[in-house]
């Protein structure tokens, strides 16, 4: 099992995502290191974890605000980040490019009806990752096809799209040291053979990794067990 370690990005510092509830999130406090600056924090999950592989997301980008370039461009000089900054957007889209970033993580709470066009986006650079975002086990989206709906509604969404790789983050189990969302891996695993499937949130040790690669997950993405070293790849 791939371990993929997390940063949170909020107002130019790393915080410490729970429950996805973003406006409660706090910064970062960790015995991995001093501080909360981005590229420190990147260093030093990256040596814990033995990757340059590193999901980030921007949480402003997120709401709306401007992709954080300078931000993406010092973390891709010492990692290889999966950025989800809410990119589906020609514009944004050269941002990350322009920045180095390794993966334009699209996740289903930025994608509304009309998002991306009808048909599968041709080598776009960065590749594509999408990301299954949901609470509880529903679909986050603008989009009522998919809204509220159960994980395997947006396999045709990432049939479309042609992904190779595919997040399943459950924002609910972010931090809760509530175990991974084994039921909605196997699912999305099931329907996708030859997809590389990632879990997030709510993954606390060894036996998660070993329950998730049993469903189908090729790796998991983790912060929360790191930082309080519960978890040690």
């Amino acid at each position: 099992m791939k371990i993929v370690p997390v940063l949170d990005i909020k107002g130019g510092i790393v915080v410490h995502a729970r429950g996805g509830q973003r406006a409660e999130y706090a910064p970062l406090r960790s015995p991995l290191v001093e501080g909360c600056e981005p590229v420190a924090v990147a260093r030093a999950l990256c040596a814990v974890c033995l990757t340059r592989d590193l999901y980030v997301a921007d949480l402003d980008a997120l709401r709306g605000e401007p992709v954080d370039e300078p931000m993406l461009a010092a973390l891709a000089r010492v990692a290889e980040p999966w950025v989800d900054a809410g990119a589906t957007t020609p514009e944004r889209m050269a941002a990350l490019a322009r920045a180095g970033v390794a993966r334009n993580v699209l996740g289903t709470e930025s994608l509304g009806p009309g998002a991306l066009t009808a048909r599968p986006l041709a080598e776009p650079a960065p590749p594509l990752m999408l990301s299954v975002d949901m609470r509880e086990g529903k679909l986050i989206s603008p989009d009522p096809q998919l809204a509220g709906r159960g994980p395997a509604a947006a396999v045709p969404l990432a049939k479309r799209l042609g992904v190779r790789e595919l997040l399943v983050t459950d924002l609910a189990r972010v931090g809760r040291g509530s175990g991974p969302s084994l039921g909605a891996v196997a699912q999305i695993a099931g329907a996708l053979p030859g997809v590389a499937i990632y879990a997030a949130g709510g993954v606390r040790h060894e036996d998660d990794l070993r329950a998730l690669e049993s469903a189908g997950a090729t790796g998991a993405l983790v912060a929360t067990s790191l930082h309080e070293r519960r978890l040690r790849p």
